[in-house]
């Protein structure tokens, strides 16, 4: 199936009763299990109103997931700035629009909290996020990510 074909899945907000099941799709699409990780994102959208965290699911089962928030000045980026922190689709669904899906609705709730500039970061040679993200709308932004290795 094409990446525009269309699948219905229900988009809800992510809860403590999906830790298995993200952890679960992150380990299949990065070839590790990263529970630790995952319950301090958990926490992070609970504490952090600014945080939106959305799951899709197809016959009750959880498919995939996004994660995203309004800057509100960190690092002094403009509180009209969003982020996407992450995505993660369950490979045997992949490729079938769910990523659009959450992509839409987490775009649908930062434009209503008066964000209308969105950014991610993504590794330079990872083709297929980046593909993703140029079918998305993205493009270079004025921001440039700086390293130091310690």
């Amino acid at each position: 199936m094409s990446e525009t074909a269309s699948v219905s899945p229900v988009i809800r907000a992510m809860g403590r009763a999906d830790l298995d099941r993200i952890i679960e799709i992150d380990a299949m699409v990065l070839g590790k299990q990263r529970p630790g990780y995952w319950e301090m994102k958990l926490d992070l959208v609970e504490k952090r109103p600014q945080i939106s965290a959305l799951v899709a699911e197809l016959d009750g089962r959880v498919v995939g997931f996004i994660i995203g928030g309004a800057s509100r000045w960190e690092y002094g980026v403009p509180e009209n700035i969003g982020w996407i922190d992450t995505i993660g689709v369950d490979p045997a669904c992949q490729r079938k629009g769910i990523a659009r899906v959450l992509f839409d609705k987490m775009t649908e709730s930062l434009k209503k909290g008066g964000v209308d500039t969105i950014t991610t970061f993504v590794n330079r040679r990872d083709w297929v996020l980046l593909k993703f993200f140029k079918n998305m709308g993205f493009q270079k932004g004025d921001m440039t990510n700086l390293e130091l290795d310690i």
